[in-house]
């Protein structure tokens, strides 16, 4: 018996153990390198800027690395090897310790290199492969009405309606007239060194002949010195003279997808690459300080990727805010735009794409600013189904920072888990001022910055950058989004309110009209804001009397429909994440709704008479009214109108020292009601006299 149960463990161990180590899964991942990337210590001289694809220009450098994309140990080594490579190629692989587990090598002919890597982890060992394809570019053809000649990429893509709608997109694009307007109409200091950005193949630092512009003009005769400075009728001369190099002088397809030689001979898809990775845009747009959008954007929430295994829906053909890969991963959103959904069944994180540049902007062109991708039809709704025209090029914004759900749900669904209610990054609503809980009344005030402010969220996020000396550069404004640097607290206000707020330089300037958390100081909009979210917490939210929101408690009272109401318009101004600024009249409104009838919980006697200022305020119909008293003593509470007639006695009895709270409902239990307009209240109690001002609004 002994001897079995010591096989059974055996056995259970090595089940343990064998599961264990087939969990470690390695991949390889091309990482893209950039200019602003070549200039740190990390990279040696022989370094290329490569685009982070399978499909790369022979004689360029090629880098990847390898990941454990299944398991949670750490990799302690890797071993590389070019398992096979074309004939005739001396290439070898170099691991690039400097970095981790990078490794690069050189093609030195077209052809495919077939890279093997043993990934070494506390957990096992495991091998995987991965296929790169070198070639040389052969050009875009069709370009400004040149024919197409074999093997250029419209030879067979004209004839194929999908890729013939992107080509005349692209063919008026900013990228595809870049180098023609320079060249006519470009800065007297337009150089060669402009040239690898501008147009198609041009090598970025080391010299290669691999067909692109450069290797072309070498060959044809043509040479920038002959041509500058830039003049009107420069492109001309060079599509009549050299019409051949007009195929390459110009950010072309193979400037994104690779160069298409391989691709052309054997029309196999994987010989030519779609990539959503940022940097694949980064090897033009980082070069800080000038180039300097992808120094912006890698200081955004949208550089870090977001994960949850609970994104691989299958929601193949679905695009409704249901759908977490519309907005969770870049090519989901672009997908999105087009009107097709994102297969994602046994989707895993290192398949996930990075909201960045190609998530937003069309690199084809689309005809929108800034080649914003164009959007469905009827895209532009709330979850409540309100339709928004407010915002401009901010709508692409919206698309996925607005609430998934609608306010209906906090009467017809009852809290069931931390994921109730609404999902986090809901400023459009709040900046529109709608999908807010109604306990009756008026409808809730909103403010103008929705009107008034150019593509609403763009407008104030993307404000330019400071200059480039400061340490705030790239870290605030632009691709950024960011309003405070965090690192040094400094806030780009001028930049983004000054023109409707001229002499701000920091939020705290931005005083509210009156004390409405009634904290009996009058602060910043967003201190006033701060600390209506934390009663609301406190006092109005389970656990009460404790700075904490517990929705397991709000759960156990399932039919509490107004609690349901509260929590729900707690989460719209907390996960808005502007401390209310987006909309500080409507963000008030909201939280002081939370807060009527709610009786603050106190065993601590106060030291000193107080008069809160009451809240809601502006209200409808009722609104709550706080005070203090320190003794025991008598006390009268009474509302006067804007007359100093005597409207109404809210307290008129002896009281023992405590914190008490008054709501006054400015409709009778018989219905009748008084007019709108401005209230006094004033407290008497002993030697103690206070009076503040209210309003009512119907």
């Amino acid at each position: 018996m002994k001897e079995i149960k010591k096989i059974l463990l055996i056995f259970v161990l090595l089940v343990i153990c064998s599961s264990t180590i087939l969990s470690q899964r390695a991949l390889i991942v091309p990482q893209a390198v950039t200019p602003h990337d070549l200039k740190t210590s990390t990279f040696v001289p022989d370094s290329t800027v490569y685009p982070g694809l399978t499909n790369v220009a022979n004689k360029t450098m090629v880098y990847m690395l390898v990941k454990n994309i299944s398991g949670t140990a750490e990799i302690t080594s890797a071993s590389w090897t070019l398992q096979s490579k074309p004939s005739g190629s001396n290439a070898t692989i170099t691991p690039v310790t400097a970095l981790g587990w990078w490794a690069k090598f050189r093609p030195d002919v077209t052809g495919t290199y077939e890279v093997k890597v043993t990934m070494v982890t506390s957990a096992g060992s495991k091998d995987t492969t991965e296929k790169f394809y070198a070639a040389t570019y052969v050009g875009v053809g069709n370009f400004q009405g040149i024919a197409p000649t074999y093997p250029q990429c419209m030879t067979c893509h004209q004839g194929m309606p999908e890729f013939a709608a992107i080509f005349n997109k692209w063919k008026v694009s900013p990228h595809a007239v870049k180098f023609k307007f320079d060249i006519d109409s470009g800065s007297a200091t337009y150089a060669t060194r402009c040239f690898p950005c501008h147009t198609t193949g041009t090598d970025h630092n080391t010299v290669q002949d691999n067909g692109g512009f450069d290797d072309r003009a070498r060959t044809l005769g043509w040479a920038w010195s002959q041509w500058a400075p830039p003049k009107p009728g420069n492109w001309d001369s060079l599509k009549t003279k050299f019409p051949a190099l007009t195929q390459f002088a110009t950010i072309g397809c193979e400037t994104c997808h690779g160069p298409g030689s391989e691709h052309a001979a054997t029309s196999d898809t994987l010989k030519i690459d779609v990539s959503y990775d940022s940097k694949m845009c980064g090897q033009c747009h980082d070069e800080p300080w000038r180039h300097n959008k992808m120094a912006q954007w890698e200081h955004s929430g949208h550089s870090e990727a977001v994960w949850s295994n609970s994104f691989a829906q299958n929601n193949n053909g679905t695009n409704n805010l249901g759908n977490c890969i519309r907005c969770h991963d870049g090519r989901g959103y672009a997908n999105f735009t087009k009107g097709v959904g994102t297969y994602t069944n046994g989707m895993i994180a290192s398949s996930q794409e990075k909201i960045g540049c190609a998530a937003c902007h069309d690199p084809h062109g689309s005809g929108n600013p800034y080649s914003l991708r164009s959007r469905p039809n009827n895209s532009d709704t709330l979850a409540t189904g309100y339709q928004y025209n407010e915002l401009g090029a901010g709508k692409v914004c919206a698309d996925c920072h607005k609430n998934r759900t609608n306010v209906t749900v906090t009467t017809a669904t009852k809290v069931n888990s931390s994921h109730w209610g609404m999902h986090h990054s809901v400023q459009a609503d709040v900046l529109l001022g709608k999908n807010a809980a109604s306990f009756g009344g008026a409808p809730y005030l909103s403010g103008s910055h929705k009107n008034v402010v150019q593509d609403g969220c763009i407008g104030c996020h993307m404000a330019p950058t400071t200059d480039t000396g400061t340490v705030n550069r790239d870290k605030v404004g632009g691709h950024s989004f960011s309003m405070v640097n965090s690192e040094t607290g400094f806030e780009n206000i001028v930049n983004a309110c000054g023109d409707c707020h001229p002499g701000k330089t920091n939020l705290d300037q931005f005083l509210a009209p009156d004390d409405y958390d009634g904290d009996g100081i009058v602060e910043a909009w967003h201190k006033e804001v701060d600390g209506l979210l934390t009663k609301v917490r406190t006092f109005a939210l389970p656990p009460f009397g404790v700075d904490s929101v517990s929705w397991e408690l709000i759960a156990a009272d399932s039919f509490n429909v107004d609690l349901r109401k509260k929590y729900w318009n707690y989460q719209l101004i907390e996960y808005d994440g502007s401390h209310g600024m987006h909309n500080p009249r409507f963000a008030v409104q909201v939280l002081q709704n939370d807060l009527i009838g709610v009786q603050s919980i106190s065993n601590e006697v106060p030291i000193s008479y107080a008069l809160s200022q009451n809240f809601p305020n502006p209200f409808n119909p009722s609104t709550k009214i706080n005070f203090s008293i320190p003794r025991t003593d008598n006390v009268m509470l009474k509302i006067y109108d804007i007359n100093g007639q005597e409207v109404y006695t809210l307290v008129n009895e002896k009281l023992n020292a405590g914190k008490y709270s008054a709501t006054w409902n400015s409709v009778n239990d018989r219905g009748n009601s008084v007019a709108s307009g401005v209230y006094f209240y004033k407290i008497i109690s002993g030697d103690y006299v206070e009076a503040k001002k209210m309003i009512l609004v119907r």
